[in-house]
């Protein structure tokens, strides 16, 4: 075994001879397209205020270059690095590294960024990161990077084969997308346009339904609804925020056990986990714990509100501090009518309406919350909405599925490249 693995590593080829630095400002002001590395590698539109900014420094990247920013620390345990596919030119700051491939017959670009795509890669890059203040992966130890390059064809067939799965990841994204607009335009033609079908299957508000004034809400509503509030429709304990940073510490995680929810479990929707707890600890906060239909909600940053519901087929786990777990009592309305509800405009305007903080964005107060009116429904028409969610929610479940299984080819396929024979290679 450690002879076949000594033999592959022979074949391992040095970064630094395949690739060079490109360092080329904005001097004309010719590029307008400013674009950051996110935690995900991609290059995505940059959020920074630009306002008085000298964009004449900034650094251009043009496509097939890579940008990476060198510092490591408070990063996610991911190093920030991309390939430019989506423009021919746009801007990178200047703390990032611009470089591009010497010559693209013998290594790939995308073949490239498949190999930093790997966890293996950033746990390589966070090893050889150095510095007291700032722990950085610099120039020098990129050029150092050893991988296997096969031949320029054999690059090619493995870079056609990830992007058939990525692409179908993307589609299957998209159709998501597009049922949760179906959803959320239904929910809105019943609850906010009440043209919900009455008895005769005919909507309701522009067929004569009987509408009342309402005082509270200061509307007409109609006169089969009541107005409650969210807290009358949440579990004995149905509010729970996540641990103090202090009960829930670095030193308590694990890398198997019971896993712990973070923020990007809401934002990306996803079920991989990087952090566990052992019994011991799950057993002491195990008020914080995740069941089946409990909404998510992220509580803090630029994604402050984003929800997530949890389905019957994720795993029991406990939150951390930036979620918050609503639990709906399902006797009195389904959760998954409270879940489109929040993740309205509206609902989301009153989640964080009010919310505090003065840097950093918070989730509202739980008094606030808990005091968001929400329009309840006679049983008839509430049992028909969640049936019709219902049927939404599972044709997104049978996708995600899909996805859960194409995700694990791709890693697969960037497993495979430690592998890859590279005997044909000419240097």
């Amino acid at each position: 075994m450690n002879c076949e693995i000594s033999e592959a590593k022979l074949n391992y080829k040095r970064l630094g001879d395949y690739i060079q630095v490109v360092n080329i400002r904005n001097k004309n002001l010719e590029v307008e397209t400013l674009l950051g590395v996110s935690i995900k590698k991609v290059l995505m539109p940059s959020i920074a205020n630009t306002v008085g900014t000298d964009m004449s420094r900034y650094k251009i990247i043009e496509k097939n270059q890579f940008a990476y920013g060198p510092v490591t620390s408070r990063n996610g345990d991911k190093i920030s690095i991309a390939l430019l596919e989506e423009y021919d030119k746009a801007l990178v700051s200047q703390a990032y590294t611009v470089f591009e491939i010497i010559d693209d017959e013998l290594l790939n670009a995308e073949y490239l960024m498949m190999w930093f795509r790997r966890p293996e890669f950033d746990r390589y890059a966070r090893f050889k990161s150095h510095g007291s203040a700032r722990e950085t992966f610099d120039w020098e130890e990129l050029e150092e990077t050893e991988l296997p390059i096969p031949s320029i064809e054999k690059q090619r067939e493995l870079v056609a084969e990830y992007n058939t799965i990525v692409n179908r990841i993307k589609l299957n994204e998209t159709l998501n997308q597009k049922l949760e607009d179906t959803a959320q335009a239904l929910y809105k033609h019943w609850f906010v346009d009440f043209e919900f079908p009455n008895a005769e299957g005919k909507p309701y508000k522009s067929s004569g339904g009987e509408m009342i004034y309402n005082e509270e809400l200061d509307m007409e509503i109609p006169e089969i609804f009541v107005v409650s509030d969210l807290g009358s429709l949440l579990d004995n304990k149905g509010y729970i925020r996540g641990p103090f940073g202090s009960a829930l510490k670095v030193a308590d995680m694990r890398d198997s056990g019971i896993p712990v929810y973070e923020q990007q479990h809401v934002l990306d929707e996803h079920r991989n986990f990087r952090y566990y707890v052992d019994k011991d600890k799950f057993k002491s906060l195990e008020r914080f714990s995740v069941k089946a239909n409990d909404i998510l909600i992220s509580c803090s940053g630029v994604n402050l509100g984003k929800l997530s519901y949890v389905k019957t087929t994720d795993p029991i786990g406990i939150i951390n501090q930036a979620l918050l777990i609503l639990r709906v009592d399902s006797s009195i309305i389904s959760p998954i009518c409270i879940k489109y509800f929040l993740s309205s405009k509206e609902g989301k305007r009153l989640l964080i309406g009010e919310s505090g903080g003065s840097a950093i964005p918070n989730i509202a107060k739980r008094e606030v919350i808990q005091a968001i009116p929400f329009l309840l429904p006679n049983y008839k028409t509430r049992e028909l909405l969640e049936s019709n969610l219902l049927v939404i929610t599972k044709k997104t479940e049978l996708i995600n599925k899909e996805i859960d299984l194409l995700v694990e080819t791709k890693n697969i396929i960037l497993s495979k490249m430690s592998k890859v024979d590279t005997k044909t290679v000419k240097v």
